[in-house]
């Protein structure tokens, strides 16, 4: 393999040749059918075995208007399989005048067209008859087609992955243990290369695929068995008095808290009564009430005498959440600072003087909680927000600043995630879910339109306006870029200023400094601002229970998870709410799919899954978030019991071996240093 050839393997992420034995076809091709031409029908594509009867290159000049006279050339050679003839077309290609000659025997496989009465192929693959070498990779078989990138064909691929099966995969050892494989039905290493590239059969190629998805989800389970089993080894402070605790917070509420809220509190507070630490995910939609129920393990931690650390990853959710927290805490003698970058040194100083002496009982705060200068002197419960906003070493960080003791920790996402997925992703958390909003609230109405309408839509906002109502504006950019159809805010803002006067139009974007965004959150939650036009950082930390609308221009351009996130911002009153998404002109199939279903579907967890139809799991929140290796060729929601057939043999694995040091777990230790050292 040349420099170039190297470059762009390596553009596919090949970089070694196991990289390349493990770049599997996404699809397959019968190509074994042999056909006489005779028998070919109008428009078929056939494989066919024909001699060369005659071979012909001829230049011919192509005129188009912006370029002149270009000089191009016609490769043509008319085959006879002894039923009838045909004619190959191939333009400029005049090399393989080097390749096929007079006599020659070819496998020939393409569309067979009729002009002027005789069959034509237009650019047919061929492989020339060698009697020295009769095992061809691309005809008379079944044939796997890669994805490519510029530089590649699919016949170099299959020549030098053919070329790799034959001389190293024999000497690649099998990560999966004899046993595991003989318990699932899987084929080995070997063999499952050989059939996942080179398939005898369509079945072959089907249990071959079946191994790789197995190994695939196989070793997600064993790191996450790992990671947990090394979580649960440690030893955290054990809570007492929390009976007592929950009834005085429930007293303290002016709501009362749904089922699911109850449910996930008594959780909570069982992991927080054991000398282990607490590990879970809580998961919900926006405006679900997830921070109330943080708010009963931070309250634990403080009357046992140990703080808390609450990580959210904007400054605007850090005082949306100092707000909560002082509502729920009314009454209670607990100390709560917040600490982000926007602090002058000064006041930074205090901050790590009092974390570091226990004058503070709960803190709340952006990255700046993880740097190195920040030290507790009792952590005892972190509490991490919006957590796939964070990487995992991110994550990692703020609970080993717990010192001796582990301190508990709860995770919290917005981002709702299917379960067979929350299985691979975070299999090493305890999971609780809130499954519905706070009485009172209302689901939104949605509405698709396209850009034709948007008349339409001011109209229909500045109807809500008159109702004393507040109204956002959502763009996909701050700034004009080169793509026709895509608005942008700083282009719409004066515009919208224009049409909604005498309304006040305020803005709001990820590069205002934290303290305009701050003022402009304020006085839109005392609606002396009436419609703000922003880009997606409302999707996280806004909430403003008097806007009930909100439109979303070129929505074709975010994940649904995203605009699903959107709408839950408008979903924090008793009002009726309304999500208005206009889309752009030109979009394509696969996103009209994802606009019907954000305007179908209101439950998080069931566009979560056809979300994750659509694009697969590769891309879905990124298993690297979660320190897990991408997915290839699995799929957690169509593989489901290829997943718990995995997860129960890995969980056999770790409880009986944890640190993997029985010979034949070996190959798994082995495989795990490959892919996570990589």
């Amino acid at each position: 393999v040349g420099p170039s050839k190297e470059k762009a393997l390596n553009r596919l992420g090949v970089y070694t040749v196991r990289d390349l034995l493990y770049y599997f076809p996404f699809r397959y091709e019968d190509r074994r059918d042999l056909k006489q031409i005779k028998d070919i029908k109008e428009g078929e594509t056939a494989l066919v075995k024909a001699k060369v009867l005659a071979r012909n290159l001829k230049p011919f000049r192509h005129r188009k208007w912006w370029r002149g006279a270009v000089k191009n050339s016609i490769f043509e050679a008319a085959v006879s399989d002894n039923t009838s003839i045909a004619k190959c077309v191939w333009f400029n290609q005049g090399y393989l005048k080097d390749y096929i000659k007079v006599g020659d025997e070819l496998f020939i496989y393409g569309k067979f067209k009729i002009y002027k009465g005789s069959f034509h192929v237009v650019s047919p693959e061929f492989e020339v008859l060698n009697t020295q070498e009769d095992n061809s990779l691309n005809v008379g078989r079944i044939v796997g087609f890669y994805r490519l990138t510029r530089g590649l064909r699919q016949k170099f691929l299959r020549r030098i992955i053919s070329y790799c099966i034959d001389n190293f995969s024999r000497s690649i050892d099998d990560a999966i243990p004899y046993y595991i494989r003989k318990q699932a039905g899987l084929f080995n290493i070997y063999r499952s290369l050989m059939n996942i590239h080179f398939p005898s059969s369509l079945k072959e190629a089907h249990y071959a695929r079946r191994r790789f998805i197995f190994e695939e989800l196989f070793f997600s389970q064993v790191l996450v068995y790992i990671r947990k089993a090394k979580y649960r080894m440690r030893e955290s402070p054990s809570f007492t008095k929390l009976n007592r605790l929950v009834l005085d917070i429930e007293n303290n509420l002016s709501f009362e808290l749904t089922v699911s809220q109850k449910k996930a509190i008594e959780e909570i507070i069982s992991d927080l009564g054991k000398p282990h630490p607490m590990h879970r995910l809580l998961q919900g939609d926006v405006g679900s009430g997830k921070t109330i129920v943080a708010c009963f393990a931070i309250a634990a931690a403080a009357r046992n005498g140990y703080q808390s650390a609450f990580m959210v990853p904007t400054e605007v959710l850090v005082y949306q959440h100092l707000e909560t927290l002082k509502e729920v805490f009314r009454g209670f003698d607990f100390r709560i600072k917040t600490l982000t970058s926007s602090l002058s040194s000064k006041e930074k100083e205090n901050i790590y003087h009092e974390l570091e002496t226990a004058k503070i009982d709960v803190v709340i705060g952006t990255h700046s909680l993880i740097e190195d200068i920040v030290k507790f002197k009792k952590l005892g419960v972190v509490v991490i927000d919006e957590q796939h906003k964070f990487g995992v070493a991110q994550r990692a960080l703020l609970p080993k600043k717990s010192g001796r003791y582990a301190a508990h920790c709860l995770v919290m996402s917005a981002t709702p995630i299917p379960r067979s997925l929350a299985l691979s992703l975070y299999g090493d958390l305890d999971m609780s879910v809130i499954k519905e909003l706070p009485p009172g609230r209302k689901e939104a109405d949605t509405v698709l339109v396209d850009e034709t309408k948007r008349q339409w839509v001011y109209s229909f906002l500045k109807e809500k306006l008159k109702e004393h109502r507040q109204a956002y504006i959502v763009y996909p950019l701050i700034e004009e870029s080169g793509i026709e159809d895509l608005k942008s805010l700083s282009r719409m803002y004066d515009a919208l200023k224009d049409e909604f006067a005498p309304y006040t139009v305020g803005v709001f974007h990820g590069r205002m400094k934290p303290r305009d965004k701050e003022r402009v959150v304020r006085d839109f939650r005392k609606n002396k601002i009436n419609v703000l036009v922003s880009t997606t950082v409302i999707e996280v930390g806004v909430n403003i229970e008097n806007a009930t609308v909100m439109a979303v221009e070129n929505p074709e351009r975010f994940g649904l998870a995203q605009l699903h996130q959107l709408r839950g911002r408008i979903r924090r009153s008793t009002y009726k709410p309304y999500f208005i998404i206009i889309s752009g002109r030109n979009i394509s199939d696969n996103a009209k799919k994802r606009l019907q279903i954000i305007s179908r579907l209101n439950d998080g967890f069931k566009i979560a899954e056809e979300d994750l139809k659509l694009r697969g799991p590769g891309d879905f929140f990124g298993f690297v978030q979660a320190g897990l290796p991408s997915m290839k060729v699995s799929n957690p929601l169509r593989d489901i019991a290829l997943l718990k057939e995995a997860r129960l043999m890995a969980y056999r694995v770790i409880k009986k071996d944890p640190y993997l040091k029985e010979s034949r777990h070996r190959c798994i230790r082995e495989y795990l240093n490959y892919r996570i050292n990589r």
